[in-house]
């Protein structure tokens, strides 16, 4: 039976670029399950199976339902042990929670500020009114005053890079030599931004960048069925 993942949109319904929702579908490719994504805009989460999770990714498998990324790449796990590991084990759990905080706090931050406008520009109207509300009671400014510091503070973002940076000199993945769910965390960020805004964040030449590309080829490139914003 195919798996359902509720997946964010804006006003293309082809087009999913939540990377938490991106998470999950790296997770369920590298499982080797077929999905069909349910194109789901910002005013239809809360009646996605019910309303009960409040949030995308939601997963609907046969009979379970199963939201938030981590928990789904945990469910995948256990219920599909056969398949390609996530973790490679529980140190791998471990180290995913430490990779997820870090993204979470030092690269989303950036991305999303320096994306507000585009990804307000890429919802329909009536999300767009929702959008605005949230994110300016989020940021306590106009969503349109955001973005405008974001090339001042880019070197800075980059700089913050540089431990993952560092790490892929001695091996292609944050997994090792293969890609685990850890690669899908940072991977689902980058592919955020690249589906959403134009605004380029990595140097041409940076490892960070390569690593990206390779995630975007991975699972019959996956990431690249959805092209870069222009």
């Amino acid at each position: 039976m195919t798996i359902l993942l509720y997946d964010l949109v804006g006003s293309d319904p082809a087009r999913p670029f939540s990377p938490h929702c991106w998470k999950a579908a790296f997770a369920l490719a590298h499982k080797g399950l077929a999905f069909e994504s349910v194109p789901t805009p910002f005013t239809a989460v809360k009646g996605v199976e019910g309303g009960v999770f409040g949030t995308v990714p939601v997963i609907r498998d046969g009979e379970r339902v199963v939201g938030d990324s981590f928990a789904i790449a945990l469910y995948l796990e256990e219920t599909y042990p056969d398949r390609p590991s996530l973790f490679a084990g529980e140190g791998g759990k471990a180290a995913s929670r430490f990779i997820e905080r870090w993204s979470q706090l030092t690269v989303h931050p950036f991305l999303g500020a320096a994306a507000l406008m585009d990804i307000h520009d890429r919802l329909a109207p009536e999300d767009q009114a929702h959008f605005r509300t949230t994110r300016e009671a989020r940021f306590g400014r106009p969503i349109e005053d955001v973005p405008a510091d974001r090339d001042s503070h880019l070197q800075g973002f980059r700089a913050k890079l540089e431990p993952l940076r560092s790490m892929l000199t001695y091996q292609p993945f944050i997994g090792g030599d293969r890609p685990l769910f850890a690669d899908y965390i940072v991977a689902g960020a980058f592919q955020w931004l690249r589906v959403i805004s134009p605004y380029k964040v990595l140097a041409d030449d940076d490892p960070v960048g390569v690593w990206f590309e390779r995630c975007l080829d991975l699972h019959g490139g996956l990431g690249r069925r959805v092209s870069a914003a222009a």
